[in-house]
């Protein structure tokens, strides 16, 4: 594999920057208080899809040549990667189809339909669409935009990073979701060339802990995947990210679906904001290491903010709870 570089996430950045600005990131009195810290929040959840995702898809995406446009392009997703994918598809004149599980978001699945995508839904699970994808893909001729292993992908969601640490070099920690990886990569890709003393810390599902268990076993592992947070929900873990992670990342720690849930409520609660599951999950982490943490300039990256109303009512009947 050829793995991204730090100088891919520099061209990423000046790919991207005519179609995406910068996300803020936003310190909350009541989160510090919460955890004990000093907590920033990246607020990928405003970028135009609700997902840092689309900084990889529209990196990707405006390099692939005339003849891969014309034939297309087709992903599999849980949502927010199809969502990146369909809004770079359209930016630069691409067909796309999305291959989601039967149970996908209504809420990502509208808005993939809205900006063009032909969405099929296969499966019961991820790895079942994905595996779907990948036959379609081959039948038709359409270019295959893997959720993780891309190098092009992980450079772009890296830029998140370098924005984040630009504006804040001095961060002790950097907790980021794992679903597949990418944005975890790439926070690693970026802190090891420009803030090497930062640890960056990936937070999973308990209830999908296949990243984590590739992680710490050194090779690719399957386990069960039966999370809450779809942003979170791989059933396997990715190959090139985890040749990163393996090689950077300081720890990767699991959450509980409930603790995951608790987050988004109170981010709703403390830092006015919409997480969806994945987008907590490092607030969630950040609470179960605050101990290990206190007194420390901590930023936590909120991935995404597309969650269903079922969900958010749930997570909001866990208010006031700690």
């Amino acid at each position: 594999m050829e793995l991204p570089t730090f100088h891919d996430v520099l061209r990423a950045r000046r790919r991207i920057a005519p179609h995406l600005p910068p996300t803020p990131a936003h310190r909350y009195p009541a989160l510090d208080a919460l955890l004990g810290l000093e907590c920033y929040v990246k607020h990928e959840n405003y970028q135009p899809v609700g997902a840092f995702k689309v900084r990889g898809g529209v990196n990707l995406i405006g390099q692939l040549g005339p003849e891969e446009r014309a034939r297309g392009v087709i992903a599999a997703s849980t949502g927010n990667h199809g969502q990146s994918v369909a809004y770079g598809a359209r930016l630069f004149g691409a067909r796309a189809r999305i291959v989601v599980p039967e149970g996908a978001n209504p809420g990502k699945v509208a808005a993939m339909e809205g900006m063009g995508a032909e969405v099929i839904f296969h499966g019961a699970s991820f790895d079942e669409a994905r595996l779907h994808c990948e036959r379609l893909a081959a039948e038709h001729g359409h270019r295959y935009i893997h959720s993780g292993d891309e190098p092009l992908l992980i450079a772009g969601v890296a830029t998140s990073t370098l924005e984040l640490l630009e504006a804040h070099p001095d961060l002790d920690a950097l907790l980021v979701p794992v679903g597949g990886g990418s944005g975890a990569a790439g926070a690693c890709i970026v802190a090891r060339a420009i803030s090497p003393g930062l640890q960056v810390i990936g937070v999973g599902a308990a209830a999908a802990p296949a990243a984590h268990e590739s992680w710490r076993h050194g090779e690719i592992r399957r386990a069960p995947n039966a999370t809450v947070a779809e942003g979170l929900a791989t059933g396997e873990g990715f190959a090139m990210p985890q040749a990163i992670l393996r090689a950077h990342l300081a720890d990767f720690v699991l959450v509980e679906d409930e603790a995951i849930l608790r987050a988004v409520a109170w981010m709703a609660e403390r830092a006015h904001t919409l997480a969806e599951g994945a987008g907590a999950a490092a607030l969630a982490a950040a609470y179960r290491l605050r101990g290990r943490l206190a007194g420390k300039k901590v930023a936590i990256v909120c991935s995404g903010g597309n969650i269903a109303p079922a969900q958010l009512r749930e997570a909001l009947a866990l208010a006031g709870q700690a």
